[in-house]
């Protein structure tokens, strides 16, 4: 058995604490915080995440230098959990971090002892075959957590013991370095929804007059003896407004509904996507999450895709994996064969690190690369001139 989308990881993320710290491929300021008891586990699990968990198995993997956190898996549990599917989520945990080469772990089960216990013992079991030291065993529910590892009635009553995540020091040290934490995966997930209608209808008439200049445009061309396609119009505008609209949030501005929908338009072209893509620099991450997430809100149907891959990508970069995920489900939506959407899931599936979340090229390397594919093609369309594309 497989789990499904209900029971996928969130992960990998590293974040700008640890035990001691995990460094992130972002700008974040540098909060090292030791997590060693109880109660600092309890309270660094969700500002990691960025929500509170319910009904879920937070597993934190542990590596090299000094036992930093550099994978965190969250998976969905039922109440009950099915032992075939307690079974399934222990041997993907265990399979990522045996693929991250990670020997140490904590595990921290979110619900009733029926939802949280199969998966434990599951975990137990497949970790030690696998030589997977496991530190800290934990379920918590209603403020009060249980060790499966603390036997001790003194340390860990039979009522268990209450805890508060948001006083303990280290989650004040995670707010230090900027770690919001919602209220739970669903409304991080509402963070990325379609907009509301009336917004929703502006951006339709704008994407339907973005498309009529394109059509002009290849009209006008066609008739002054050019030879052009709509799709080489749309990969020239395309990369202009890319640029400009990445200019833009990089300077803490925004994009007008106009400049959206052309975004949209163009982006469904792969030159203007890879383009876009080849220009997602780790060191303008909060700009570009902003870009992305406003893109993917606004798109309309058929036109998701895109800016949520190119979101889930951005989100990968810094480490967050949830928002990867929720970005992902999105673009998959709209388009369950999309190429990028499909290649960054397996890669968060598997627990890729952010380390791994390269640019596939320079903005000059792709542009060079597609302008050979057009060269080597016999039917490729002639430039789109400079003044057509500016008038657009």
């Amino acid at each position: 058995m497989t789990p499904n989308r209900s029971t996928d990881t969130d992960g990998p993320q590293l974040i700008p604490v640890s035990p001691p710290p995990a460094a992130t491929d972002t700008q974040l300021p540098d909060h090292r915080v030791r997590v060693g008891s109880p109660t600092s586990i309890l309270a660094v699990v969700p500002p990691i995440l960025g929500f509170e968990p319910g009904h879920s198995l937070v597993v934190l993997g542990a590596g090299e230098p000094r036992g930093r956190v550099c994978v965190t898996l969250r998976f969905d549990l039922p109440d009950p959990c099915d032992p075939r599917l307690a079974a399934a989520i222990a041997e993907n945990a265990v399979a990522v971090l045996s693929a991250q080469r990670l020997t140490t772990a904590v595990a921290v089960g979110y619900g009733s002892d029926e939802a949280v216990s199969p998966v434990i013992t599951a975990l137990r079991e497949r970790a030690s075959r696998a030589e997977i030291t496991l530190t800290e065993l934990l379920r918590a529910e209603n403020q009060r957590y249980w060790s499966y590892v603390c036997t001790e009635p003194a340390c860990c009553p039979a009522e268990g013991t209450p805890f508060d995540s948001t006083g303990h020091p280290a989650a004040r040290a995670m707010a230090l370095g900027g770690r919001q934490v919602l209220a739970s995966r669903e409304e991080l997930r509402d963070s990325l929804a379609a907009a509301d209608a009336a917004t929703a209808e502006a951006m339709r008439r704008a994407v339907s007059h973005a498309e009529e200049q394109i059509a002009e445009c290849v009209a006008r061309v066609t008739r002054a003896g050019h030879r052009i396609t709509e799709r080489r119009v749309v990969a020239a505008v395309g990369r202009l407004a890319v640029a400009e609209a990445i200019a833009r949030y990089r300077a803490g501005k925004t994009a007008d509904i106009a400049l959206a929908a052309w975004l949209t338009v163009a982006l469904r072209e792969v030159r203007v996507r890879d383009d876009a893509w080849a220009r997602m620099l780790p060191a303008h991450g909060d700009a570009h999450r902003r870009l992305w997430t406003d893109l993917t809100r606004l798109a309309r149907p058929g036109y998701v895709s895109a800016p949520a891959s190119l979101l889930a990508f951005v989100a990968w970069q810094s480490g967050d994996g949830a928002l990867g995920n929720i970005a992902l489900d999105r673009a998959l939506a709209d388009n369950p064969y999309y190429s990028m959407a499909r290649l960054l899931r397996e890669a968060l599936d598997s627990g890729a690190p952010p380390s791994l979340a390269r640019l596939p090229m320079t903005p000059e390397e792709v542009a060079a690369a597609y302008d050979t594919a057009d060269t080597d093609d016999e039917d490729a369309p002639g430039a789109v001139p400079a003044g057509e594309a500016r008038r657009m």
